[in-house]
């Protein structure tokens, strides 16, 4: 997933003396942002006064969306640095390409995971034969120091663990680990992300790790998460310090569980780079437009993305909250 914006504000985040230690509720609002010719999404990472949610560092929803008659998303090939991306639908497909030569179609329940490491560069497009509607979620994970100059990578996984506990409640683990159910996708620090289908009538409690921080994406319908509404397009941050998460609805929803060990490390991030330093940033952007470094990404019909310029303020990072 690409961030568009054609004057990308740099984002500043990482470091724990901002965590909050204790549980709380804030509830974040999208800002819609155009993503090619007929998609936009909801950007709820990074949000005013919010950047990451443990190693979580950018989240877009977007859907449900009538494609019938239109291209969908059609993103063309961009680089990434330090980071790894995450696709995650509940309908729809979509045709990932990437310099690795990687081709496939990643559908809903399905984990399409891209481990950029030093440097990769990928398309996303929905098939030129798809379905009627588009929904889902494209999220970023930043990569640690010790990894983020390995090797890139791409995974799919079309079997993932499903938690099945009672109470109406079934919950996917998309990556790391949830009540003991581990996903087989590739981590770099402590972490989960869970898809949450509530059923009408749910009411129950979701264990938790007492040292993560988390945040609930809500995908569809409304659910009451800790006793506070949420509704479809918007994230609940929840902070440290809890045991289990109660959750309830009305009607059937569906949410995505975000969580992890507070990122330590701090970053700065800038259109599609995660980094340490502006000018890393800066010299990814060079490389990139330039064609000197990330490779080809072959069979995208269409030119590739050019990094927009740099903005005239240096890039420093300096920590979790703007």
């Amino acid at each position: 997933m690409s961030n568009l914006d054609v004057h990308p504000a740099p984002a500043t985040c990482g470091g724990r003396e901002d965590v909050s230690a204790k549980p709380v509720h804030d509830l974040l609002t999208g800002r819609l942002v155009p993503l090619g010719e007929s998609t936009a999404v909801r950007r709820l990472l990074p949000n005013l006064g919010r950047r990451m949610v443990g190693a979580w560092c950018f989240v877009d929803h977007y859907g449900p969306d009538d494609i019938a008659d239109q291209p969908g998303m059609q993103v063309p090939p961009h680089p990434h640095i330090g980071l790894q991306t995450v696709s995650w639908l509940h309908e729809g497909e979509v045709l990932h390409r990437d310099t690795l030569g990687s081709l496939r179609t990643v559908r809903p329940r399905e984990l399409g995971l891209m481990t950029s490491g030093r440097g990769i560069a990928h398309s996303e497009e929905s098939p030129r034969e798809h379905a009627r509607l588009l929904h889902g979620a494209q999220l970023w994970v930043a990569l640690p120091e010790a990894a983020r100059h390995g090797d890139p990578a791409f995974e799919h996984h079309a079997d993932l663990p499903v938690l099945r506990g009672g109470g109406g409640l079934t919950a996917t683990v998309i990556l790391g680990a949830l009540d003991g159910a581990a996903s087989p996708g590739t981590v770099h620090t402590p972490i989960v992300g869970a898809d949450l289908a509530l059923a009408a009538g749910t009411d129950v409690t979701l264990p938790l790790e007492r040292d993560f921080e988390y945040a609930v994406l809500s995908m569809s319908g409304r659910a009451d998460v800790d006793g506070v509404p949420v509704e479809a397009g918007s994230m609940l941050y929840l902070g440290c310090g809890r045991t289990g998460l109660p959750l309830r609805a009305d009607s059937d929803a569906g949410l995505m569980l975000l969580g992890g060990e507070p990122f330590e490390e701090k970053l700065v991030m800038w259109w599609n780079f995660v980094a340490r330093s502006g000018e890393e940033i800066a010299r990814a952007r060079e490389e990139w437009n330039s064609g000197s470094a990330f490779g080809t990404v072959h069979g995208y019909d269409g030119d590739r993305l050019l990094a927009p310029e740099l903005p005239a303020t240096p890039l420093k990072p300096r920590g979790r909250e703007r």
